[in-house]
């Protein structure tokens, strides 16, 4: 679970640093195939407008020159 939880938290770093400019679609895909390398089953990926994050998910990348952010919820 710490590693998970660990690379959920890089992926929301470099996500954000590296993919600003990225199509929605493409980071969401690149993010859910790291995801899925790491064992993880049961998530959902979704992209939102810039500060519309449910509480319950966390916000693993930016897109779409930081207008728009893919959120992340295990279950």
């Amino acid at each position: 679970m710490k590693k998970f939880l660990l690379a959920v938290g890089l992926l929301s770093i470099a996500g954000t640093a590296l993919a600003a400019g990225k199509p929605c679609d493409e980071l969401k895909s690149e993010i859910a195939a790291k995801i899925d390398a790491n064992g993880a089953s049961g998530y959902s990926l979704e992209v939102v407008e810039k500060g519309a994050a449910p509480s319950d998910h966390t916000v693993v990348g930016s897109c779409e020159g930081g207008t728009k952010e893919i959120v992340y919820k295990r279950g």
